[in-house]
């Protein structure tokens, strides 16, 4: 019998969902949750939460709004995973083990990381102002919370695809030291997930401002409506669905066929007071029954916190053994039950290395060899062996991306290779 194939889904508890978030990963991440032959994984990253927002009653508000609208869209918590992270204390536990295997270079290579120190550089300021260790420690709380229930693909935007690969690098960390008992992830990027514009025709984001909130009144979902930019262009005029946020919103929720008819209108010169009103209708003819059952949830929230404690009851009934296992793995056992005349420790395994030297045509090249000694990367020719030591640290500290220039995977090695290679260097 084939196993199912595990996904794994988290949004962060730090702000209240809107129709962008709806589009492009509430909605998806139910429709995905009804496929066969999986098992999927979805929950409130409340720990994430505690990086970016440091008001209490805004992550318990967030944690409320997220998980009533994960049901109010149609998530079925009897037939997925669907757990508070904070609920679940091997998903800490975990991210300590996976710290004590992770190299510091791997993640100052993070996006979040890098973002903060240079502009902290950009305005002159400490590098590390306002880096905390939960930022800088954020990609091993993600491995964990991927490692513990061994998903095999998490659906993500391609920025977080770096995430992604980490986890992967840190579970090949653990698994070289400790036996192979971690399973690695996947990054699953749908380009097809719609990215919808805002009132202003930026990105929808709450930073900007320009947001349609996804289960308000009816009639302040119309003021937002309204509000949404267009140009100048007098009923009677045709108008460009190209660039137009109005055209591409409706586009998100209607048909083929009913995305056909506003594209005719356009065309023939629709007023845009009366696109705005279609727009309202289509999205609030989707929105309306969700509404209802989410402003009951909204009332009701001890029936979130009972959904939510079975959730955490279930997932924990996968992730405890596990975790017994992996503090096996690690040392952490039972002293009384170690058997008599246990026998020496074996030595640790022997790990990939660089190796330096000078060619017959007198320059300094390198190479990367793996523990059995089979190359996995060659460099180009260097004019000192200082500078060949040099290219050798930057691969060291930086990671893959740091040496493409310098150096070329031997054939039928891949990218992939050669990453897990040098976290288990940086290990």
């Amino acid at each position: 019998m084939t196993s199912p194939v595990r996904f794994l889904t988290g949004i962060t508890t730090s702000g209240t969902p809107h129709i962008g978030n709806y589009v492009g990963a509430l909605r998806p991440a139910v429709e995905a949750s009804r496929r066969p032959g999986t098992e999927n994984f979805y929950f409130l990253a409340d720990y994430h939460a505690l990086i970016k927002c440091d008001d209490p009653a805004r992550v318990q508000r967030s944690t409320l709004e997220i998980a009533a609208c994960w049901l109010a869209i149609g998530l079925d918590p009897d037939q997925v995973f669907f757990y508070r992270q904070s609920d679940v204390p091997e998903i800490p536990e975990l991210t300590w083990l996976l710290t004590c295997v992770t190299g510091k270079g791997v993640l100052n290579r993070a996006h979040a990381y890098k973002a903060q120190v240079d502009k902290n550089r950009a305005a002159g300021a400490d590098p590390d102002a306002d880096v905390t260790a939960g930022l800088f420690m954020y990609p091993v709380l993600m491995a964990a919370d991927i490692l513990l229930f061994k998903a095999h693909k998490i659906p993500v935007g391609r920025d977080q695809v770096q995430h992604i690969e980490m986890a992967r690098d840190i579970a090949s960390s653990f698994n070289h030291l400790y036996g192979e008992h971690l399973v690695l992830p996947e990054a699953q990027v749908d380009e097809s997930v719609a990215l919808l514009p805002g009132t202003d025709g930026r990105k929808m984001s709450k930073s900007y401002d320009n947001v349609l909130p996804l289960f308000c009144p009816r009639e302040e979902l119309r003021r937002h409506i309204a509000g949404i930019v267009t140009d100048s262009r007098a009923p009677g005029e045709p108008k460009s669905v190209e660039g137009s946020a109005l055209f591409q919103i409706y586009e998100a929720f209607a048909s083929a066929e009913e995305t056909q008819q506003l594209r005719q209108a356009y065309a023939d010169g629709i007023a845009w007071g009366d696109a705005k009103q279609m727009l309202f209708e289509r999205i609030d003819r989707e929105i309306a029954p969700m509404r209802e059952r989410y402003d009951a949830l909204m009332a009701n929230p001890q029936e979130i916190e009972h959904i939510l404690q079975a959730g955490a009851r279930k997932v924990r009934e996968r992730a405890s053994p596990f975790m017994a296992e992996l503090r096996h793995a690690v040392g952490l056992r039972n002293l009384a039950a170690q058997a008599q005349g246990a026998a020496r420790p074996k030595a640790k395994a022997a790990l990939p290395s660089f190796k330096q030297y000078r060619e017959a045509d007198g320059r300094h090249y390198f190479k990367l060899v793996d523990a059995a000694g089979h190359l996995l990367l060659q460099s180009t020719g260097f004019d000192s062996p200082q500078d060949a030591g040099r290219a050798v640290a930057r691969l060291k500290q930086q990671g893959w991306l740091a040496g493409e220039a310098a150096a070329q995977p031997a054939p039928g090695v891949d990218d992939g290779t050669i990453r897990a290679a040098l976290a288990l260097m940086a290990a």
